[in-house]
């Protein structure tokens, strides 16, 4: 679990919709890939999934006033998700300040 102050006061709508407008081109420019990655939102919780690479639920993203967290949701250790995950922390930690 990776927590991350929310000095901008995202809410968890408002960083829905920035991850879902500019995280993949934000990972594909780190990775210079084109990363099929998907979203599901439900009231504080968002779930990041890249199907093409990770079955099912890869992280969750829990937003509270104060703090962003991330929690990788029992990943298989045939997957290597450190550096998926390193670049989501980057990305929300950039739009969280």
């Amino acid at each position: 679990m990776t927590p991350i102050k929310n000095i901008a006061s995202l809410s968890a709508e408002g960083l829905f919709g920035i991850l879902k407008n500019d995280f993949a081109d934000y990972i594909d420019s780190k990775l210079d890939s084109g990363l099929n990655i998907e979203f599901a939102h439900v009231e504080d919780v968002i779930n990041v999934m890249f199907p093409d690479v990770i079955e099912g639920i890869a992280f969750s993203i829990i937003v509270t006033e104060k703090e962003i967290t991330v929690t990788e949701n029992n990943i298989s250790p045939e997957y290597n998700s450190g550096l998926l995950e390193q670049y989501l922390i980057d990305f929300l930690t950039l739009k969280a300040s």
